[in-house]
């Protein structure tokens, strides 16, 4: 069936828009619009119709144009305007408005690209298929897909930026069946390394565990098992710099609430949620949070990043190093200490979830790998200060005190004397 043939399939349905007509050869013929494509099938429609009212006195095709072609109302010298198009709904008569809400929307937003998305409604959907069923879809283009474009186009014009279909920053859904869009706009990542310098606070928000957040006396009615994490003593800066909604915190691990995170720090990445700003002096960013949380945290080494790198941080496998001070059930001899050490240095530890975190973690045995394990100092206290460095996912906790087994080997079990960490520090994190 041929192009002229197939047109006038989808004209008995019913009065049909330039756009729509011509969106459904929208694969033929590069370099027309497809409101040109329209125009021209509709001309070449109305001079066949009147080949045959003139030599055949018949009529019925330029009467089915009648409704949307204004050459064939005056081929019959009739007047009137089209009617509207029974596929859209003379959507594309709104192009303009759709642009210029848009651009007003866009006020006050920093970004350099942008995207146009169409919901459609179920009736504008249906009535495509309809089309579709009677023209097929050979040549076809989706409404939602011209209307993106030709959308886009306008807003480009006006706001002088570019359109990026891979990532840009805001995207302009149109919601056709509230009349309605909407604007999201893609957060800022910011990769940096913390240094936590206190004991007794979280990487991120904790939520009260009595109350799971909603407040209630146990926490104060703050909805919060701690009062600060490292999340939230570096949110407030990046909300200010970007004028953000809301930060997420996303670190590579994370230490143990009473442990410190020391030497090089923990890579994390900061996003800033519904920024209206996505630029801003990174090192001064830095100053701000290092002097809002002077003694607790402290970051360093701030750059721009792309969504992925919170994937390379949560999937890369880390190599940690840890400071401890581990304390003795009864005294142990130096000669005896490092001889344990040393079985533990270059072992494969199988472990199995500790006690205490089997709660919220699956109950399985890991097989981790202790790169080496030092002792710094036996003091005459009788405490030990070691190092380790090891595979990222060890407990480094329960590698001194074996947690009943659950770990082998462990310090514990090599001495045969109960030990166990006093303090812990993580000194690096290597990704």
């Amino acid at each position: 069936m041929d192009v002229l043939e197939i047109s006038k399939k989808i004209l008995h349905e019913g009065p049909i828009c330039d756009n729509c007509m011509g969106r459904q050869f929208a694969k033929l013929s590069t370099g027309l619009s497809n409101r040109e494509r329209g125009q021209a099938i509709k001309l070449a429609l109305v001079l066949e119709g009147d080949r045959i009212y003139k030599s055949e006195k018949e009529d019925s095709l330029l009467k089915e144009l009648v409704p949307c072609s204004a050459h064939a109302r005056k081929t019959l010298r009739i007047e009137g305007e089209d009617e509207q198009c029974w596929v859209c709904l003379d959507q594309f008569k709104k192009l303009d408005f759709w642009a210029e809400e848009a651009v007003k929307a866009l006020e006050g937003l920093e970004y350099s690209t942008f995207l146009v998305g169409t919901k459609v409604s179920g009736l504008l959907s249906e009535n495509e298929e309809i089309l579709w069923a009677e023209a097929g879809t050979a040549y076809a283009e989706q409404l939602k897909s011209e209307l993106n474009r030709e959308v886009g186009k306008r807003i480009s014009e006006k706001v002088g930026k570019e359109v990026d279909f891979e990532n840009p920053d805001i995207v302009i859904t149109l919601d056709l069946a509230i009349n309605k869009f909407e604007l999201q706009v893609r957060s800022v990542y910011v990769y940096g390394r913390y240094l936590k310098k206190i004991r007794g606070i979280p990487q991120t928000r904790w939520p009260c565990r009595k109350c799971k957040g909603r407040g209630c006396e146990s926490c104060g009615f703050t909805g919060k098992q701690y009062p600060e994490s490292v999340d939230e003593l570096i949110k407030g800066p990046v909300i200010e710099a970007f004028e953000a909604v809301d930060t997420a915190f996303h670190g590579s691990g994370r230490e143990d609430i009473d442990a410190l995170m020391l030497g090089s720090g923990r890579p994390f990445v900061v996003e800033a949620k519904s920024p209206l700003k996505r630029q801003a002096d990174l090192e001064a960013l830095a100053a701000k949070i290092n002097e809002n949380a002077a003694g607790k945290v402290e970051v360093r080494d701030l750059r721009f990043v792309e969504k992925g790198m919170i994937e390379t941080l949560k999937s890369s496998k880390a190599d940690k190093t840890y400071k401890l001070k581990v304390t003795f059930k009864e005294p142990v001899s130096e000669e005896k200490l490092k001889s344990c050490l040393e079985s533990l240095s270059g072992t494969e530890i199988a472990q199995q979830t500790p006690k205490r975190v089997v709660h919220r973690r699956a109950d399985l045995v890991r097989k981790r790998y202790v790169h080496s394990i030092t002792l710094d100092k036996l003091t005459d206290e009788g405490y030990a200060y070691i190092t380790v460095n090891c595979e990222g996912g060890l407990y480094v906790k329960e590698l001194i005190s074996g947690d009943e087994d659950r770990t082998n080997p462990s310090l514990t079990g090599l001495l045969g004397v109960p030990a166990l960490v006093e303090d812990l520090d993580v000194v690096n994190v290597e990704i």
